[in-house]
């Protein structure tokens, strides 16, 4: 079997970048383990589209992606008989918190031109039905008797109004492929990797579970929470100075409190350390910020998941989301979906070459970039094919200019040889 490039992952992001090669020329192979497209960790996702980065680069492609999400069929360039993902527009109150002050991310919207209100603590109570507008910083085990105090100062926001979330992160994974189908590639699921060759310090043949060998070129390593797996069995990673982890996440799932407009507004609460959006049919969706207080879920391996939500997480979620929005209920058995997210050290993704010629990452996505998922792909096609001509990526980076917002991305910034993000949030947050 053979083919130009080969990418390890069916969900979003290696179904983004399958398209996007395809979309060059390239033949291309898509392989995963799973019985489907998406149904790995985009399965599990929140789908948040916020524009709330550290970096100009964060900003930038999040900015960008919106306009795909808004205009999805555009993006895609073909018609899915399944249907397609629809972008539900919510806007999003980023509450304020002293990890994240305005300072430091709102010039990265002026210069983006992502259009923002900066609201007090009057004018956030009075867009937000119910809300609770108290600081209550740092977050708190629901056990220690102190996050019960009274808040100690009122909270301002800054809403971002093109916000929002993607109502099926599946069927987003599947159109994608669909599209990416109709330009020739091809998609090979339930096999497993099992071997990556090289041959004069080349990548050349990818083997699978069931014996199939695959000869190529180029491999792109998009497997998720298996990422770090697929690396060793490639022999790269050297030369990394960020590096990824599985890690497990849960997202509530609840009745919407009293008052709340279905599919209203997307809070972002690092005070208390949840975030929510809500949800059809009058439901919320309650996640987590990872705030120092609580343990963090890491896996040996992603197959060690507990794929069930548990008591402690759902209840320590929903009574945070519940303090800030006084008329939830917190129900008395756990119910949402539990994910396993590649994190990496600084939770900044890595869209990189390795140190193996034709071998490719995209990975570390930390779970919060499914909504950069559509320039993943042009991000990917891009430096692929600049390497591939003989451009030295390492050297001096592959600029990325958008197709919509016309903002010039330094691709350097998800290097896998970057310095650590010190600045990055540290968090999932959709």
């Amino acid at each position: 079997m053979r083919s130009d490039v080969v990418v390890i992952g069916a969900g979003v992001v290696g179904s983004s970048i399958a398209l996007e090669l395809a979309r060059s020329g390239r033949s291309v192979l898509v392989v995963d383990k799973a019985g489907g497209v998406g149904h790995g960790s985009t399965s599990s996702s929140s789908a948040v589209v916020r524009f709330n980065f550290s970096t100009w680069a964060g900003v930038a492609a999040s900015w960008e992606s919106r306009f795909a999400w808004e205009s999805w069929r555009d993006h895609l360039e073909v018609d899915d008989p399944a249907g397609f993902a629809r972008y539900i527009r919510t806007g999003l109150a980023m509450l304020d918190v002293a990890t994240a002050p305005r300072h430091l991310y709102l010039p990265l919207f002026d210069r983006a031109a992502v259009p923002y209100e900066e609201w007090d603590a009057s004018r956030l109570a009075a867009s937000v039905p119910g809300i609770d507008v108290g600081r209550y910083w740092p977050p708190k085990p629901i056990a220690d008797d102190r996050f019960w105090e009274d808040a100690d100062d009122r909270l301002g926001a800054v809403f971002t109004p093109d916000a929002g979330y993607v109502n099926d992160p599946q069927l987003a994974a599947q159109n994608l492929a669909t599209a990416a189908r109709q330009r020739g590639a091809e998609f090979l699921l339930r096999r497993a990797v099992t071997s990556i060759e090289r041959r004069h310090d080349r990548v050349s043949t990818v083997g699978l579970d069931d014996g199939t060998r695959i000869d190529c070129g180029i491999v792109v390593n998009a497997a998720g929470p298996w990422s770090g797996h697929v690396n060793a069995l490639a022999g790269v990673g050297s030369d990394f100075t960020v590096h990824v982890r599985p890690m497990r996440q849960e997202v509530a799932h609840v009745a919407a409190p009293r008052g709340f407009p279905e599919d209203g507004i997307t809070i972002a609460d690092m005070d208390l350390g949840t975030y929510m959006r809500g949800e059809t049919g009058g439901a919320l969706l309650v996640g987590g910020t990872e705030p120092e207080c609580d343990p963090f879920h890491w896996l040996e391996s992603p197959e060690a998941a507990n794929p069930a939500p548990t008591t402690a997480v759902f209840e320590a979620q929903v009574t945070r989301a519940a303090r800030r929005l006084p008329e939830l209920t917190v129900p008395n058995r756990a119910r949402g979906v539990v994910g396993v997210y590649d994190v990496a050290d600084d939770w900044t993704p890595i869209y990189d070459r390795t140190e193996l010629d034709g071998y490719y990452v995209a990975v570390g996505t930390s779970g919060n970039q499914f909504k950069n998922a559509p320039v993943i792909g042009q991000f990917m096609s891009e430096i692929i094919n600049q390497v591939e001509n003989g451009a030295d990526h390492d050297a001096t980076p592959v600029r990325f200019v958008a197709k919509h917002t016309g903002a010039t991305i330094d691709l350097g910034a998800f290097s896998r040889r970057r310095p650590i993000n010190a600045a990055s949030s540290g968090t999932v947050m959709g």
